[in-house]
């Protein structure tokens, strides 16, 4: 790519171009290092290839192995368990008891003497109102529906979690990609120039510049490795060892438009969880209007006496009278009914928020679709043809070295400016999927 032009300056100073030999061979067991990371680094990949891991499988390990859901799926499970006892009586009560056992007089202390005296034996029940056990069932269904609810958005949100450090992983890949491309072409310049500079087809500061350019893409490139075992532990955080895997596959493109997604916005996964909420609140302040009602009771006893006497039996029932229901119901009822048009409030200012956040995602995935499309069908090319035209001029010795390296580097910052914007769209479109469940 770099060959020797006949049409360069000649009459180099000869000791100038030893000095650039010695440079460079100082510089090159750098840069071989380099080579080898780049190789080592392509040979693991080409060899996790054999074991890649694809989005569709990192998602259902996510899902399985999460301690997110599974805390989610025992806490549905509780709520099932408590949902079989609501609006059941409660346990009956037994007492065991003496009634009338004189401790004074003549009979005093005395348990057959005292016709009154009794050993007594009750059974006693416990009645809540129909509407207060109904409205227990009632929050119970509702709290089950609330976890259910939470289930798909704990989902949703591991969905999206998983998909933006699948997307950060990739790029770092892809950036990687490139930088070692772009190293090995810096080190095949660096070995061409030696003898150039030495026939004095080049100056001795190309060589420089070029050692130059190496280190800083060198840097970069440590940068790179940096966030490549950054992305990998939020991967691994979701799929555990297997984030070491090569990726394949992308987190696919978005599955409702943004047209159908402002249409269905009742449908997201965090205003889903409303309904259920207010039906609970609902059926919390029904339970406080049946405290108005008051309950009941029931009680059975059976009485020994002496045989002399013989023994007795005894049913009572006992009503509540809820006789203060200005001081006592009344505000239990106002206060139920004050959380429920919270809800109602919050549940309004939620979809007002997310809609907010479906237009600002949309303006931002156009402005990306727009930016993208004009980088690989202009932006791309002029980088790509200036540096290609620099690269002549220097051939035909019509320019220097460094106006070569100035476009690479345009070229470069080109590229990754491309998979920052596909990054930043893939980012877009896996929030938008994971805001409705399938």
């Amino acid at each position: 790519m770099f060959a020797s032009s006949s049409g360069a300056p000649r009459g180099r100073h000869p000791a100038l171009g030893r000095s650039v030999l010695r440079a460079s061979a100082c510089c090159a067991r750098a840069h071989r290092l380099s080579i080898l990371s780049i190789a080592l680094a392509g040979s693991a990949l080409i060899s996790n290839q054999a074991h890649a891991l694809d989005f569709a499988e990192a998602r259902e390990i996510a899902e399985q192995q999460s301690p997110r859901v599974s805390a989610q799926r025992l806490q549905i499970d509780a709520v099932e368990s408590a949902q079989k006892a609501a609006g059941t009586l409660p346990d009956p009560k037994l007492s065991v008891g003496m009634e009338n056992f004189p401790i004074s007089g003549m009979d005093r202390w005395s348990l057959t003497r005292e016709p009154m005296t009794m050993q007594r034996l009750a059974l006693m029940q416990e009645v809540p109102n129909q509407a207060k056990r109904d409205a227990k069932v009632a929050s119970a269904q509702a709290r089950v529906e609330r976890e259910r609810a939470a289930l798909v958005l704990q989902r949703l949100q591991i969905r999206q979690e998983l998909g933006l450090a699948w997307i950060a992983a990739q790029a770092v890949e892809q950036r990687d990609q490139m930088l070692a491309e772009l190293l090995a072409e810096n080190r095949r310049l660096q070995d061409s120039l030696p003898a150039r500079v030495a026939g004095g087809s080049a100056q001795a500061g190309d060589l420089l510049a070029a050692q130059q350019e190496a280190l800083a893409l060198a840097d970069r490139r440590d940068d790179l490795q940096r966030d490549r075992a950054k992305a990998r532990a939020m991967l691994r955080r979701w799929v555990g060892p297997r984030a070491d895997e090569a990726l394949q596959g992308d987190t696919g493109t978005l599955i409702r438009p943004v047209a159908q997604l402002r249409t269905e916005l009742s449908s997201h996964a965090e205003l889903a969880l409303y309904p259920a909420m207010q039906s609970m609140a609902r059926a919390e302040s029904h339970e406080a209007q049946s405290e108005s009602r008051g309950d009941w009771s029931w009680e059975v006893a059976y009485s020994r006496r002496d045989r002399r006497w013989g023994d007795m039996v005894s049913f009572q029932v006992t009503f509540d009278l809820p006789w203060q229901k200005n001081r006592r119901q009344t505000p239990m009822i106002q206060a139920k009914q004050r959380e429920l048009e919270r809800l109602e409030a919050e549940q309004e200012d939620v979809a007002r928020r997310h809609l907010q956040e479906l237009d600002d995602s949309a303006a931002e995935l156009k402005a990306l679709d727009s930016q993208i499309e004009r980088l690989k069908s202009a932006g791309l090319q002029l980088a790509q043809g200036r540096a290609e035209l620099a690269l002549s001029n220097y051939r035909a010795a019509k320019g220097d070295l460094g106006a070569v390296l100035s476009a690479r580097a345009q070229v470069l910052e080109t590229r990754l400016r491309l998979i920052d914007l596909q990054a930043q769209r893939d980012g877009v479109t896996t929030r938008l999927n994971s805001l409705i469940a399938d």
